[in-house]
């Protein structure tokens, strides 16, 4: 009778335990409650470079678990693409999906039988505004989650990282990435605690995308990354928004005080030398980093801010912007502006540390630089 009753107890128990799995719900960044499938074997990613926050939660999912992703992790990051495919043989394999937002195909994704689909708030694939997909794959019973590396990286990183742990079903993993980022972070905050005054920034987004200047960020972005690091962003009062542009003749009137580029360079640009992009990031040297920045720095005008005269000229890779490591960033960024203040922080050991800790493949490039004219 007591063993009839063991597994009559082992028997509800299993059932209520695949009742409660049925029924999890998480609430994704865009507000939303999301009901996740009790397995989750097979995902799509709104953007390719979200592998790199996947794998911080668990270092086989981009090969068992990624079936389908936009195509723009090879085509913007090649230098960390390249390292990925080592470890993941069959990178190439997995299904793409566009390129862009636009060239998304709804119908490629359904036919890949996701059980799972994990979108970005705002980026290069289907975005929040894009209802009509979401609702799409809702309809086939596929799970749209959000999360945001890029709209507002420093606010939502946290939270995403939790939305991931959740729904992947590693909630130990993304814990300890949370203590590690929180930790991070608070060494800004405990330096920049008794400022006597903030340094006055100009932060150009992007160089050489375009031949005008100067694209910026200001609200958004990696425009927030200055006012974390204790920046007075130079740009913030006329650009209201997260981006815009502003003429080198007000650079030359409001002269900041630091010059910081973002750099969309990559090993493919850094190999053509009248290529204007900062090359940063996987596969690039120091060497190749510092000539591309005096380089952008050659431009006309550029030789008259005192930022540049006074060696106060940096860049940083513009792919912290989509990467859940943006505390290193904002690290690198408060030493820039306040080096006596924090002479003791060591981003290189702190990205070195995320590498080892938290990525499948090791650190090798240069993510920042300076331009030490």
């Amino acid at each position: 009778m007591k063993l009839k009753i063991n597994r009559w107890l082992a028997l509800v128990s299993l059932l209520l335990a695949a009742t409660m799995a049925q029924a999890a719900t998480v609430v994704d960044l865009a507000g939303r409650t999301v009901p996740i499938p009790a397995k989750v074997e097979r995902i799509i990613l709104g953007e390719g470079r979200m592998l790199s926050s996947l794998a911080i939660l668990d270092r086989e999912l981009p090969a068992k678990r990624v079936v389908g992703m936009l195509g723009d992790f090879e085509q913007l990051d090649p230098g960390s693409y390249a390292q990925y495919r080592k470890v993941y043989p069959n990178l190439d394999q997995i299904a793409r999906l566009g390129r862009s937002s636009q060239s998304f195909s709804v119908e490629e994704a359904i036919a890949l039988k996701p059980q799972l689909a994990i979108f970005s708030l705002g980026g290069h694939g289907p975005d929040l505004n894009d209802q009509a997909t979401m609702q799409r794959l809702s309809k086939a019973g596929i799970a749209v989650v959000y999360v945001d590396f890029n709209k507002d990286p420093l606010r939502n990183t946290e939270k995403s990282i939790g939305v991931l742990g959740q729904v992947l079903g590693r909630q130990k993993a993304a814990e300890q990435y949370l203590a590690f980022y929180r930790s991070e972070m608070a060494k800004v905050a405990a330096g920049l605690a008794k400022l006597p005054r903030k340094t006055t920034v100009f932060l150009e987004s992007r160089v050489g995308l375009g031949n005008s200047c100067c694209e910026t960020l200001t609200h958004g972005m990696l425009g927030t990354f200055v006012a974390a690091a204790g920046g007075d962003n130079i740009a913030n009062a006329i650009v209201p928004g997260a981006h815009g542009t502003v003429s080198l003749e007000f650079l030359l009137q409001q002269q900041p005080e630091v010059y910081i580029g973002t750099g969309i360079g990559n090993p493919n640009t850094a190999r053509d030398p009248r290529s204007p992009r900062i090359a940063l990031g996987a596969g690039i040297d120091r060497a190749t980093a510092q000539a591309s920045l005096r380089h952008a720095l050659s431009r006309t005008g550029f030789a008259q801010l005192k930022a540049v005269q006074s060696v106060r000229a940096y860049a940083v890779s513009h792919q912290f912007n989509y990467s859940a490591a943006n505390v290193i960033a904002v690290q690198v960024m408060a030493k820039w502006l306040y080096p006596q203040q924090f002479a003791q922080l060591n981003p290189q050991a702190s990205l070195q540390q995320f590498y080892q800790r938290f990525q499948p493949v090791p650190l090798a490039g240069t993510f920042w630089i300076e331009a030490g004219l």
